[in-house]
């Protein structure tokens, strides 16, 4: 393999992943708590959306139990959110032929 092609194909795998990081920030996954009391959005980026309560979890007496409902949503967002990633990160490694490199390349 010559360096001007390896340079090619090094270009078209940054232009790809740069096109899956856009399309990772308009993709959503939920994580939720407390049987659906709290829910957290984020997108392909680890980005938290939104994070909704239900009033009913809301107990003053017991706000110990309510930040651990949204600790873990967000920790479960997460989660799928980078998981999301690198399934479309690893499709394009293996698109173009480069099985060998990490699906976690989202973060690049």
């Amino acid at each position: 393999m010559n360096v001007q092609k390896l340079f090619k194909q090094a270009q078209k795998l940054q232009a790809e992943m740069a096109r899956v990081q856009e399309e990772l920030g308009q993709k959503t996954v939920e994580g939720t708590a407390g049987g659906q009391a709290v829910k957290v959005v984020a997108n392909g980026k680890q980005e938290i959306l939104s994070v909704t309560i239900d009033p009913a979890a809301v107990d003053p007496a017991d706000v110990e139990m309510l930040q651990d409902l949204v600790l873990a949503a967000v920790n479960e967002a997460l989660r799928k959110s980078r998981e999301l990633a690198s399934e479309e990160m690893a499709r394009v490694t293996q698109a173009m032929g480069l099985p060998g490199l990490p699906g976690g390349l989202a973060g690049f």
